[in-house]
């Protein structure tokens, strides 16, 4: 497990994401989802994980569970397009408290159509919020959005969205993270594993119950700048409890 954690901390907070790595993989072809884990023996969890992320969240355990408490401190941000999503890497102390422990927030980047459905329903885009704690431990903070109007807090990322997978830009207006969560933190909750090579298991997924806006034409961009859809399927729960 512990071994698994490292790993997924090294590919998350890495600027290229796995786009460097040795075993190519994507969304499409030969390398789609459902073959990741004969790409190469370091994805095999994707193949045989039991905690495995995307999941379809219904018939969630009503509990009292804590509030999510965010802070938030205006920091650079740096986006990059490396050949899988449009990834924002984001320095400063950004913090979640979770569980009694502090996560940092490392990067953001997005999906779509979104990885995650709840009740079934798949909704056109996904973000996910990458935090670490200081043991190297994840926690996913999924942020879905419905076609609507436009998104100002998206525009600001997308109007230095890099075309060319690679190129890597300092936003100058940096997105308020704050501003781009809904105003209710309702959320579900669950254990699983990143949703991308080497699909790591032991990492906190928290799904956000309220859906954001962007238009139609912001996540058509996305989407064209990706020419294709990069979500990776949903997986077994394997008798996980989903916690609302």
């Amino acid at each position: 497990m512990k071994r698994n954690i490292i790993i997924a901390a090294l590919m998350l907070t890495s600027l290229s994401c796995a786009a460097d790595h040795t075993s190519h993989w994507g969304y499409e072809g030969q390398e789609k989802p459902e073959n990741w884990g004969k790409l190469s023996p370091e994805y095999s969890t994707c193949e045989n994980g039991k905690n495995q992320s995307p999941i379809n969240i219904d018939h969630a355990l009503k509990t009292e569970h804590e509030n999510l408490k965010f802070s938030f401190k205006p920091s650079k941000q740096e986006i990059i397009n490396n050949g899988h999503t449009v990834q924002v890497n984001v320095s400063g102390d950004n913090q979640l408290i979770l569980d009694d422990q502090i996560f940092t927030l490392q990067q953001f980047h997005f999906h779509t159509p979104s990885e995650n459905t709840i009740k079934g329903k798949s909704y056109p885009m996904e973000a996910h919020f990458v935090y670490k704690n200081k043991d190297g431990e994840l926690t996913v903070v999924a942020l879905m959005f419905n076609n609507g109007e436009a998104n100002p807090e998206i525009a600001k990322a997308w109007q230095q969205m890099p075309a060319e997978i690679d190129n890597k830009t300092i936003l100058e207006k940096t997105v308020d993270i704050k501003t781009l969560f809904p105003k209710k933190l309702d959320y579900y909750r669950f254990s699983g594993s990143l949703t991308t090579p080497p699909c790591s298991e032991g990492v906190r997924w928290i799904v956000l119950e309220q859906a954001v806006t962007a238009s139609d034409e912001q996540i058509q961009k996305f989407h064209s700048i990706m020419h294709h859809n990069n979500n990776r399927p949903v997986q077994s729960l394997n008798g996980r409890v989903i916690v609302d």
